[in-house]
């Protein structure tokens, strides 16, 4: 399938003004907005604490806003959200989901309860002869089929994380959100992931990678989105942004960047 091409004339799938958010009794972001559009994979990049995580958890609904008469955060044009139909559309990956799963949890199980937005087929969770296809169906299509019996803490961390981005995407969503997907993974695992990642884009998923590691930033991301101490510093194309100078006031550190095959390092500068 080709790339979907995003279109500005249409309506963002999230759009976020001036947001104010707390957690802890501590304000994690002010005056906070932004605009992201379907067909339009991006990478939120940032250091640690610049409110990255917050944003996923207010694009989830864990975590609400300020009411504030100038303020307002929609998904997919909607302020008031239904998260039932919300799942049809968007998929999110966080980075505690993981630490929740019970190691003993068949990976076949953990996929089918996705459809019940619970972990788990606990009683009166009955997957229908259509859900459990679909299973199937989206764990063949990123070679995963022979882990479907597997105990989920058998798993390698890379075939963890791997089986989440699919659980994920049982409902198809027209969108995919991952918090540091890539994060402790080995090299072997990253470069799996990073393919996972590649595939879904040209399958015409808009992938939203939240990170601070540049390298995990995909060829087929065309906006980067740089966030520090809550707000956005930065935005533009991944050549207007991931460079020295860019980058280098962005992590406030001497950064030299490297690039090759559509990827990006970077060093001390």
């Amino acid at each position: 399938m080709d790339l979907p091409h995003a279109s500005r004339q249409d309506p963002p799938w999230l759009e976020l003004q001036a947001i104010e958010a707390w957690a802890g009794g501590q304000r994690i972001v002010e005056d906070l907005s932004l605009r992201l559009w379907i067909g339009e994979s991006t990478a939120i990049l940032g250091p640690n604490g610049a409110g990255k995580s917050t944003l996923v958890k207010l694009i989830s609904r864990c975590l609400h806003p300020v009411v504030q008469p100038q303020s307002h955060l929609r998904l997919f044009g909607e302020e008031h959200i239904n998260l039932w139909s919300l799942r049809e559309r968007l998929g999110v990956l966080d980075t505690e989901l993981q630490q929740r799963i019970p190691n003993a949890m068949p990976c076949h199980e953990l996929m089918l309860s996705a459809f019940f937005g619970a972990i788990g087929l606990r009683r009166g969770l009955h997957p229908t002869a259509e859900q459990i296809q679909q299973s199937a169906d989206v764990l063949e299509q990123f070679n995963l089929s022979d882990l479907d019996n597997c105990r989920f803490g058998s798993l390698s961390d890379g075939q963890k994380r791997r089986v989440l981005i699919a659980r994920a995407m049982v409902h198809q969503p027209q969108v995919l959100v991952l918090d540091e997907p890539t994060n402790a993974l080995d090299l072997r695992a990253r470069h799996g992931l990073l393919a996972q990642l590649r595939q879904l884009c040209r399958m015409g998923t808009t992938v939203i990678v939240i990170t601070h590691q540049i390298d995990s930033i995909i060829p087929e991301i065309t906006r980067v989105v740089g966030m520090r101490q809550g707000g956005v510093v930065v935005d533009g194309a991944p050549v207007e942004v991931l460079n020295d100078r860019v980058l280098s006031d962005l992590f406030q550190t001497p950064l030299k960047v490297l690039e090759a095959g559509g990827y990006r390092q970077v060093l001390p500068a």
